[in-house]
């Protein structure tokens, strides 16, 4: 699926499209497929560059955003959240749950012999 790019007050040249196109890429390393991928890009009156994106995933949606003076330190601010959130997408079945239930229980036998 494309990745659409929808610029506010700000035109999307060739280099930009590629520089995110390149960042999503990055991201399929994770196995997870990334359906319905947007990114927004603004120039605020500050002259600083804000960037929202999202993404569907299996089980969920990913989104974050970035703002910084340089619009491609905003892009790899922006991929690295991203990336942040996959990772605990795509690690999360393995991660260990209740891991107090695997304490050792111990017997009432083996509590008199050792106040004993």
């Amino acid at each position: 699926m494309t990745l659409e790019i929808t610029g506010k007050n700000i035109d999307i040249t060739p280099a930009i499209r590629e520089r995110l196109e390149f960042k999503f890429k990055k991201l399929e390393k994770f196995q997870l497929p990334l359906v319905n991928k947007h990114v927004m890009i603004s120039k605020e009156p500050s002259k600083t560059f804000k960037i929202e994106a999202s993404a569907a995933i299996p089980g969920g949606k990913i989104v974050a955003s970035a703002e910084h003076n340089d619009l491609f330190g905003a892009i790899t601010e922006l991929y690295q959240k991203l990336e942040r959130q996959i990772n605990k997408q795509a690690h999360k079945p393995a991660a260990r749950r209740a891991s107090h239930s695997d304490k050792p229980v111990i017997e009432e036998d083996e509590v008199e012999a050792v106040d004993a």
